[in-house]
């Protein structure tokens, strides 16, 4: 073969090579349902966990996304987190266009370095690089890699084969390398069957794959996505973390562990704190009215740094140190107000919770301490717990609100952890009732009061106003009223009895053209201060099953006084509705020549429905709705 057969040969064999590699980045893709419903298409996500020992762990990531749409950008995830204990060895990223050409490169130097925690300086060590890019047109595909080398094993990565909603994955792999000789991982792989991933034992470890996984679209009402989405969960029952070598199968151990080597000592309070606060439950025996007074304390001595569980360490920093800088984080004020509880004589357990809106627990019979993101405090009484965020400074003593109820936690003890359900806000405990009484003139005009009482889960959801300024309070109610044009608030008073957790507002209104006049009539909605307009949305075919999470009651009584002059002519009738999802009813009466009384109720039931189920409830929400907006006709006489 001559010299130039040879050089043909080569760039023949190079253009391919380019052809392929540039392919591999095009925006172009067969028809294999990855684009239906995808903002981003995950191309290739890639993970390798590398477990040389109980004290080295390495992590290596590349991942490929193809972003379709500005929605699509969150899903790049070009972001990796370090500290003292996690080291970056490398981290870089390249921007191909659509046609698979390369258009950027950056490197380390081009991430941007900051701190993980932007209001505190007790967590300084805790940094995050993340690339901030800003693209020109879409769609574009980004590579990002990193590796980072620890000493902490007591944290593995979880893996998700699917980012969220509306992102579709062509390619995931999971590769666990570690000594089978000196490892026994523990593995929990959720719903693994029905997205069809495979487990392939390996020489060095195990490895696990998914591919041609579709988007799913986000419907309203769902379960979490990781209560359906494929999930794989690590633990090794060896591990170390941050100088701690540590042992544990079973939440029991592991709970055990927590409170002898991270949490044991940590606790102290200094001297003149001890004797403010002894002086302050002085004559108290009731363990849980000391245990308020010092909450109280606490929330009066301290503001919150939101920083979450592995964000900033295991561990808490010191009683004495948040009792020198009046802050810190869930971990942090936790432990100090357990260092005051002990100190006057009440027992309390430092708490891991997997915090949020939605309800995610702890995985009872798979103990890792990878789960959990926040810290709460429970406290013994007879045979219930009394739980307490210390991070809030305007919840009641005993009350946590939606943001930890009703889930699997961690409740660690000195003779080790054990798995403890907070306590669940259901129903007709999350109760609001509205009063009114107002006034309808000539005019169309209203004017009156309105009296707002919630408890459970709707407390926690008003009670924010009293620390609102005014002009955010009169704001909120023209959002709330939306229905009530030209709205005016001419007063309002708060009451937040903590005691029987029980907000009350009274709010002095008036709105003028509220009714609509019609030669000799007026026209308006009876129900000025409540309407539920919620509908939930259309889908042709549900897939997801229908989750209401907390259900609730509401109770309306609103006397109207009619104008001078006028008759009506017509108004609703009663309704009363019930069915799996809840009830609903209202009565209306003439209890005067110019009053008519207004009685409404609705209760939703909470609870998870099949898929099916979708469009009768949504069809149950539809009556309520239209009824809301029901119309009194007033004749002239």
């Amino acid at each position: 073969m001559n010299a130039n057969t040879c050089l043909t040969l080569f760039f023949s064999l190079c253009s391919i090579l380019a052809k392929a590699q540039s392919e591999k980045y095009l925006a172009v893709f067969p028809d294999n349902g990855l684009t239906e419903d995808a903002d981003a298409i995950v191309r290739l996500d890639e993970m390798q966990v590398e477990i040389a020992s109980q004290k080295n762990m390495t992590i290596s990531l590349k991942r490929i996304v193809t972003v379709m749409n500005k929605k699509g950008n969150k899903h790049v995830h070009a972001v990796v987190r370090y500290d003292d204990n996690r080291k970056v060895k490398r981290v870089n990223a390249v921007v191909y266009d659509a046609f698979g050409k390369e258009i950027n490169k950056f490197k380390e130097k081009d991430f941007k370095d900051v701190s993980a925690v932007t209001n505190g300086t007790l967590y300084s060590d805790s940094r995050i690089l993340y690339l901030d890019y800003t693209p020109t047109t879409y769609p574009y595909t980004m590579e990002f890699s990193y590796e980072v080398r620890t000493p902490n094993t007591g944290v593995v990565p979880s893996w998700y084969f699917l980012d969220g909603y509306n992102v579709s994955t062509e390619e995931s792999h999971y590769r666990l390398v570690y000594d089978k000789a000196e490892f026994t991982p523990r593995f929990r792989e959720k719903h693994f069957s029905e997205y069809g991933i495979r487990k392939t034992e390996t020489g060095e470890g195990i490895e696990f794959s998914g591919k041609l996984l579709p988007a799913i679209e986000k419907e309203a009402l769902s379960p979490a996505f990781p209560e359906f989405a494929p999930k794989l969960m690590i633990a090794l029952d060896r591990f170390h973390v941050n100088g701690y070598d540590g042992k544990a199968e079973n939440w029991e151990e592991l709970g055990r562990w927590m409170y002898e080597k991270i949490l044991k000592g940590r606790d102290k309070i200094p001297e003149a704190t001890a004797r403010k606060v002894k002086a302050l439950v002085a004559g108290v025996e009731d363990p849980l009215e000391k245990a308020e007074i010092v909450y109280k304390y606490v929330q009066d001595n301290t503001r919150y740094v939101s920083v979450q569980v592995g964000i900033g360490g295991l561990q808490p920093i010191t009683a004495a140190e948040v009792d020198r800088v009046k802050y810190g984080d869930c971990k942090g004020l936790s432990n100090y107000t357990r260092g005051l509880l002990d100190l006057v004589g009440v027992t309390s357990y430092y708490t891991h919770v997997e915090a949020g809106n939605e309800k995610m627990g702890l995985e009872p019979d798979f103990a890792s301490l990878a789960q959990g993101n926040h810290v709460i405090l429970g406290i013994p009484n007879d045979d219930k717990m009394v739980w307490i965020d210390c991070t809030s400074q305007i919840h009641p003593f005993g009350f946590i609100g939606d943001f930890t109820d009703d889930r699997n936690v961690l409740v660690m003890k000195p003779e080790g952890g054990e798995i403890v359900r907070t306590v669940a806000y259901e129903n007709e405990n999350n109760y609001q009732h509205t009063g009114a009484d107002y006034y309808l003139d000539i005019e169309g005009a209203i004017r009156g009061n309105v009296e707002i009482i919630t408890k459970g889960i709707q407390y926690d959801r008003r009670i924010y106003r009293e620390k609102q300024p005014e002009k955010d309070i009169v704001e909120g109610y023209k959002q709330y009223w939306s229905g009530v044009n030209n709205l005016i608030v001419n007063g309002y008073k708060f009451e937040n009895d903590k005691e029987a957790v029980e907000f009350t507002e009274a709010v002095d209104i008036e709105a003028s053209g509220y009714a609509s006049r019609s030669g000799d009539r007026l026209l308006f909605v009876v129900n000025a201060f409540n309407r539920n307009s919620f509908v939930p949305d259309r889908y042709r075919n549900r897939k997801l099953p229908l989750r209401i999470d907390r259900g609730y009651l509401d109770e309306d009584e609103f006397v109207v006084h009619l104008p001078e002059g006028y008759k009506v002519e017509a108004m609703p009738e009663g309704l009363s509705l019930e069915n799996k999802f809840g009830e609903y009813g209202i009565e209306l009466a003439k209890t005067g020549d110019n009053t008519i009384t207004y009685k409404r109720h609705l209760k939703i039931r909470g609870g998870t429905y099949p898929a099916e189920d979708y469009e009768a409830y949504r069809d149950f929400r539809k009556k309520v709705a239209r009824t809301d907006r029901s119309k009194i006709v007033l004749l002239k006489q």
